[in-house]
């Protein structure tokens, strides 16, 4: 693994421990961070890697389909994440970058990262449950 990648991973695990414990503020400021470090697109890793997690690890890439009734009537970051998680189980990077760009020029992004964060612990909440 590269230096790289290991720091998204260990970026990732910070956000999620956020997230776990219930502190927004603390998945934004890591967030934060990451884009101080390694601008947008080392954001945009760490939020790949959450919808990875999301996704998990059985699940073959492709040819998935966003089934979320009534998805055009949620709230902005819920629409963003549910489009996001099908980006990558779609493995449909372009998309993914789109989307980010997209909460990013409506000044949206954090609440879709936290947003993110919180729909990846209760996924992995429900998987342990």
């Amino acid at each position: 693994m590269t230096d790289e990648a290991q720091q998204t991973l260990d970026d990732a695990t910070a956000v999620l421990r956020s997230a776990l414990t219930g502190d927004g503020d603390a998945v934004v400021g890591t967030f934060d961070a990451v884009v101080d470090r390694s601008g947008l697109a080392g954001a945009y890793g760490v939020a790949w890697c959450l919808a990875a997690t999301m996704v998990g690890d059985g699940t073959p890439l492709g040819g998935c389909a966003l089934d979320f009734p009534g998805i055009d009537q949620a709230d902005y970051d819920t629409r963003w994440v549910a489009r996001f998680v099908s980006a990558y189980a779609n493995d449909d990077a372009d998309t993914g970058e789109a989307l980010f760009g997209a909460a990013v020029a409506d000044g949206l992004l954090p609440s879709c990262l936290l947003t993110l964060a919180g729909s990846t612990v209760a996924t992995l909440r429900s998987r342990a449950g």
